[in-house]
């Protein structure tokens, strides 16, 4: 593993990236952040990256970057499109951010770089059975980690619930754009976890996204089965696993 990488996370909301140090899991850098362009064009993404990367100016060239990407990733190709253009969907885009940043990049699923930050470095090291991380966010990203290895592309934030799309019930956006309380979101997550308890008894529950640091306003007004966990990187778990990916 190289010492530095870049990792850049793309987002409904909001593109961010700094340079990590993926021995220790640290930033090593400020950490970037440009508002997602409205509609998730790919051009006017793919844009946006390249301006975000400019400002990590005087790196080696051949330094590893790592993007992640709220998508289903196979083989490099964006295969569903979550709170951007479905102008993405079967895109090699991978290909394209390679083209646009002039270097070989490691691309993979937002939520699943979460999951592997914090199995390097967070919460999730170390911990046997099956850990279930969940990016409360624009939308709701889901990584699932078994004994250490990833299970990639889980998208549980799709999931059907009360006849609705998980995400629509219960992403962070939805609260603020609702006004709910804590208690009154708090309400919709017990409705959602208690439906991946019965889906898949995990072990271990992670919450990731920028909301995490508000963790203590929420995480005590659910009662599960399940032990439940802020994120230890918060909204920088994106950024530092996909750093780590890239560095290898």
């Amino acid at each position: 593993m190289t010492d530095a990488a870049i990792g850049i996370d793309i987002g409904g909301s909001g593109i961010k990236g700094a340079v990590v140090d993926c021995r220790k899991g640290d930033l090593l850098s400020d950490r970037e952040r440009i508002d997602t362009p409205q509609g998730g064009e790919p051009e006017d993404i793919l844009d946006t990256v390249v301006e975000l990367f400019e400002r990590f100016d005087g790196l080696e060239d051949d330094v590893a970057v790592g993007v992640c990407f709220p998508a289903i990733i196979r083989n490099g190709c964006t295969m569903s499109a979550a709170n951007i253009s479905k102008k993405w969907i079967g895109l090699e885009a991978e290909k394209l951010f390679e083209q646009r940043l002039k270097r070989d990049i490691h691309f993979v699923n937002d939520a699943d770089a979460a999951g592997i930050g914090e199995l390097r470095y967070g919460a999730a090291s170390g911990r046997d059975g099956l850990t279930v991380l969940t990016t409360l966010g624009t939308g709701i990203g889901s990584a699932l980690i078994y004994n250490g290895v990833l299970i990639p592309n889980s998208e549980l934030g799709h999931l059907e619930i009360d006849g609705k799309e998980a995400e629509k019930l219960a992403a962070a956006s939805v609260k603020d754009e609702k006004d709910l309380s804590w208690k009154e979101w708090a309400e919709r997550l017990q409705r959602y976890y208690e439906h991946l308890e019965l889906l898949l008894s995990p072990d271990l529950f992670l919450i990731g996204g920028g909301v995490s640091k508000d963790a203590g306003d929420f995480l005590p007004l659910l009662e599960l089965q399940t032990e439940i966990l802020p994120a230890m990187l918060k909204n920088n778990a994106g950024i530092i696993g996909a750093a780590s990916l890239a560095a290898g």
